[in-house]
């Protein structure tokens, strides 16, 4: 029998075609982005992920939630690392790039209240149209929440025109007919849209990761038509159009949680879409997760791992700012 002896030394191994895949997560406010990111992070398997996270709002909150935070990166023990966009997306993406050690994939979580587009654009434009390939963008719609006054949101309009997937999340917490109506309505706004029902943001990865759904020709066209707006910030004039505005507070005083309970009953503005925070009560040794979505709110606790103190972020429509400050203050100490 002949055999064959192949010289292997000069085959160049085989490169990458494209670039560091990305899934943007985009979605309105409380929808449970930064729950999906969790899932994503906590069932990778051997896939080194970055996540880029921007809250919308002075502080970070996010970012604690995922894990503590130093400076604006952060490595987790399982090869993952974090990183806060703070001198705008381009550079956190390279400095993502920039280290030795490779990621594989790249995950960016929007705020609440973005156009997608924007963000979109960054990666096809031509700083980092080789140097990344993106993959899909993943909508989180809340199933519950739902409902024709998102549409007075033109950024919660955006998010599902450009979703690839549109992830129906919370679907625990309704009907088959509110289920329905809401398929209807997001197939309404994008015809033949993938939905897919999740609750608490479980999904099989292959689903929504390498999945090369993104039309990426579409949105090169779109960006080589105007490269004289190439000027891409998260923060763009949507916010402003759409009446949202974020409060933040700090404070190095623990809440009366009889008096903060009282307010989050009886004293919160309706227009409050969301509010998150890290809480800090008198008498209580933990700290206190807060989450609220809508008239729904949820504490978990857990060890501090700092010196206590609270932080929350308020978004909504046409807040008055004193208002809350002077109503937040008489629950302090």
């Amino acid at each position: 029998m002949n055999t064959i002896t192949v010289d292997t030394t000069n085959i160049i191994p085989e490169i990458p075609k494209q670039g560091m895949p990305v899934t943007i997560i985009t979605g309105f406010l409380g929808s449970g982005k930064t729950t999906l990111l969790n899932q994503i992070l906590q069932n990778k398997q051997d896939v080194k992920v970055a996540v880029l996270v921007n809250e919308f709002g002075d502080i970070n909150i996010d970012s604690q939630l995922l894990i503590s935070v130093d400076q604006d990166m952060v490595e987790l023990s399982n090869g993952c690392i974090c990183c806060t966009i703070n001198d705008g997306l381009v550079d956190a993406v390279y400095r993502v790039l920039e280290r030795e050690e490779r990621i594989d994939y790249l995950v960016i979580e929007t705020t609440g209240v973005a156009d997608p587009l924007p963000i979109i654009l960054t990666f096809v434009g031509r700083e980092l149209r080789d140097l990344t390939n993106i993959d899909s963008i993943l909508t989180v719609v809340d199933a519950e929440a739902f409902n024709e006054k998102h549409f007075e949101s033109e950024a919660a309009l955006k998010q599902i025109t450009y979703g690839d997937i549109i992830l129906l999340n919370k679907t625990d917490l309704v009907t088959l007919d509110k289920l329905q109506e809401v398929e209807n309505f997001i197939h309404d706004i994008k015809h033949g849209a993938r939905i897919l029902h999740t609750q608490y943001g479980q999904v099989p990865l292959p689903l929504i990761l390498d999945v090369s759904l993104t039309p990426k020709d579409h949105y090169i066209a779109i960006d080589d038509e105007d490269t004289h707006k190439h000027e891409h910030h998260h923060h763009s004039t949507h916010l402003e159009n759409d009446g949202f505005v974020s409060i933040s507070f700090q404070s190095d005083k623990p809440f009366d949680i009889h008096k903060f309970q009282n307010f989050l009953t009886e004293q919160m503005p309706e227009n409050i879409f969301r509010a998150k925070g890290i809480l800090w009560f008198s008498d209580i040794n933990l700290r206190h997760i807060f989450q609220l979505c809508g008239h729904r709110y949820s504490l978990n606790t857990d060890q501090w791992y700092a010196s206590p103190k609270n932080q929350l972020v308020f978004i909504g429509r046409n807040l008055d700012t004193n208002d809350i400050y002077t109503k937040i203050n008489k629950c302090l100490l």
